[in-house]
């Protein structure tokens, strides 16, 4: 099987001993709470899961910057964007050796973790604006990912954590959440060899089904691990519950069984465009998989990138830094003339009214007016779980 990034082994910082996890949480009691930020939260959850493998906890300033600035740490692990804990106050810290990581997510904020500091620095605004434009590569407050960075403080807290529990992502989605470990557990027991991998943060339309057919079919693959986000979106994103319901239905209907995982990650979405492409590989190397699709547009929002940069920056990373194989992927529709659903790209002879195309607005109109969307863009079986969606809210 695929090994894990920069390690042999998986390193998940969740405490699995729960004899050892009831004593640590009984010891967080009696330390300083420091409540995280979302993204924090979601940090600690992943590197938690194993997905952040090999780090051991949250970053320093320097490896943070350095990462920023080139990708990989102090250490020349490849890394593209920096795994941060970022507070608004830490005056009441800085004598402090071991703290408890409370979460924002939860009702009554329990304990989500606990850190042994190492240190606690500052980043000032000319660092925080650095780590924005070379991660976003941009600093328009306007852009979801900086905006989220900028409003967590510029007090960092950096040292190995040991996680508690999984927050919210265990209870709302205990069918679907995953951590790396249960999933390269699964495509082991499976007997996959060579193992897809398709993010998503929206539910999946036909065009995004059929791919991850060709993807399976042209790699040769065993299985395909379908792998959402389930955490913190932009305002008008579909919530977690509704694409995960959509996905199954279309699973369940329209590929073989045993060919599909469906499966859940808890993280909060970055908008960062191509680092964040790189990060998403090294997730999906992380839990086993060998191929992933990177998409027109992958991880991006509005026009802060090119439509394939998130292609490109593979490009610039050294061979053998990266085990995992990167499937590019076009823009994919369903072709009236070829009467079936192709890369846009490897149909060359077609003009645009020759596919079918309709917007994200046009669907969400239809939707809410109770408009079915043709069969040639989305499973109607889909359509009708998103529909009633779109008409309760």
């Amino acid at each position: 099987m695929i090994s894990p990034h920069g390690s042999d082994v998986l390193t998940p910082l969740f405490v699995e001993d729960a004899a050892a996890r009831k004593q640590l949480y009984s010891e967080a009691q009696e330390l300083e709470p420091v409540l995280l930020s979302s993204a924090g939260a979601a940090n600690t959850v992943m590197l938690g899961a194993g997905y952040f493998t090999p780090l051991p906890g949250f970053m320093d300033k320097s490896d943070a910057l350095h990462v920023a600035r080139t990708m990989h740490t102090r250490h020349d692990l490849l890394w593209p964007v920096p795994v941060l804990c970022l507070v608004e106050h830490a005056k009441r810290l800085e004598k402090r050796q071991r703290i408890a990581l409370t979460d924002p997510n939860v009702k009554g904020h329990p304990v989500l973790a606990t850190m042994d500091i190492e240190a606690v620095e500052f980043l000032s605004d000319a660092e925080m604006l650095e780590i924005c434009e070379n991660v976003y590569r941009t600093t328009d407050p306007g852009h979801p990912g900086v905006s989220e960075f900028m409003e967590q403080g510029q007090t960092m807290l950096s040292g190995p954590i040991q996680v508690l529990n999984y927050s919210y992502f265990t209870s709302e989605y205990s069918g679907t959440f995953r951590t790396a470990v249960e999933i390269r557990h699964d495509i082991r027991d499976n007997g996959w060899e060579k193992t897809v991998a398709f993010q998503t943060r929206n539910p999946m339309h036909l065009a995004h089904e059929e791919l991850c057919r060709i993807a399976m079919e042209r790699v040769g693959a065993d299985g395909c691990v379908i792998h959402m986000l389930l955490g913190k979106l932009k305002p008008g994103d579909i919530p977690a519950e509704i694409r995960d319901a959509a996905i199954r239905k279309m699973v369940e209907l329209y590929f073989p069984k045993s060919t599909v995982m469906i499966a859940g990650y808890g993280f909060d979405m970055l908008y960062a465009g191509p680092r964040e492409a790189v990060l998403h590989a090294i997730f999906r190397q992380n839990m086993g998989a060998t191929h992933f699709i990177i998409g027109r547009d992958h991880a991006g929002v509005g026009d802060y990138y090119g439509a394939f940069d998130s292609q490109t920056i593979f490009q610039d990373i050294p061979k053998g830094e990266l085990e995992i194989e990167i499937f590019n992927a076009d823009h994919t529709a369903y072709s009236t003339k070829l009467d079936k659903v192709v890369m846009m790209r490897e149909a060359p002879d077609h003009r645009p009214e020759d596919f079918v195309l309709l917007s994200g607005t046009r669907v969400r109109e239809m939707l809410s007016r109770g408009i079915a969307l043709p069969p040639e863009f989305s499973r109607p079986e889909v359509a009708r779980i998103l529909m009633q969606y779109y008409q309760s809210k």
